[in-house]
């Protein structure tokens, strides 16, 4: 019996596989990776390396095993298609007869266009009639820790969020969910809505920045139109821009507030403050 991580070298996967390794043996891990360089130091450490890639279905040709626990992490290109990619998965899982197969979805509350592929991946791995569990991720801290360079030199914190909340925690918090699920038991056909204790808003999110850079950083709240505008004269191809921008419109909605506890209590630890999250961006 494995423990297999689809898109292992990814900043999720990442994650989950040094997770895995404080909790079961490298040899009953397998790291799914497009780049054997990308997953060297995995393979160093004893974890089992698969090579094979969502756009070429015979890669997973006999990577399954029956008995096999699965985390399909989520294609990271959006726009492509990426429930035809995530298929790939779901169909060798179902050859080989996986015992599980666990899925990084998105909030079920979220009805903006970036929720169309998981939906439509959720459908298909409910078809397959594989044992599952859907893992709805709310938003990850370092979606906005991880670009501060722009909101530091221009001191303003710009989004389409209005007075929207965000339940975001930290990739690590994720990744734990993802363990836990993947090392216990009962998990199965159970679908959990994840997201951080905390939900804060925008100005709330600037007055931290401002607090911890001792920078005055305002919250600049913008028309999904406009913030589209700037996000295409940042360099994103314009239907990127309108996807990202239609999250912060879902935000405003109050779509990515979470409060079902699940994230917490999966992990067994209250989840990471967002203040936290910005120290260790600024530190980096």
């Amino acid at each position: 019996m494995s423990i297999i991580v689809t898109g292992a070298t990814g900043h999720l996967g990442r994650h989950v596989v040094e997770q895995l390794l404080e909790k079961v043996p490298a040899d009953q891990i397998t790291a799914v990776a497009r780049n054997a360089e990308k997953a060297a130091g995995l393979a160093d450490r004893g974890v089992k390396l698969a090579l094979a890639d969502y756009d070429s279905p015979t890669s997973f040709d006999g990577l399954f095993s029956a008995g096999d626990k699965v985390l399909l992490i989520s294609g990271s290109e959006v726009g492509n298609d990426r429930v035809g990619q995530h298929k790939v998965v779901i169909n060798a899982a179902k050859a080989a007869g996986v015992a599980m197969l666990a899925y990084t979805s998105a909030p079920g509350s979220l009805t903006a266009a970036l929720a169309d592929d998981h939906r439509g991946t959720e459908e298909a791995i409910l078809a397959s009639g594989l044992p599952y569990v859907l893992l709805r991720n709310g938003w990850y801290h370092e979606n906005y820790t991880e670009n501060l360079g722009p909101v530091l030199e221009h001191g303003a914190v710009v989004q389409a969020a209005g007075e929207g909340r965000v339940s975001s925690a930290s990739r690590a918090d994720y990744a734990a969910a993802a363990v836990a699920v993947l090392t216990g038991e009962g998990h199965e056909n159970k679908t959990y809505e994840l997201g951080g204790d905390e939900a804060w808003s925008f100005a709330e999110y600037a007055a931290e920045l401002s607090r911890q850079t001792a920078k005055e950083i305002a919250y600049s709240p913008v028309s999904v139109e406009a913030f589209t505008g700037i996000l295409t004269g940042a360099g994103l191809p314009e239907p990127l821009a309108a996807i990202i921008a239609g999250v912060d419109a879902s935000v405003e909605k109050g779509e990515l507030v979470v409060t079902t506890g699940d994230l917490s209590r999966l992990a067994g630890r209250p989840t990471t403050p967002i203040s936290e999250a910005i120290a260790a961006a600024l530190k980096g």
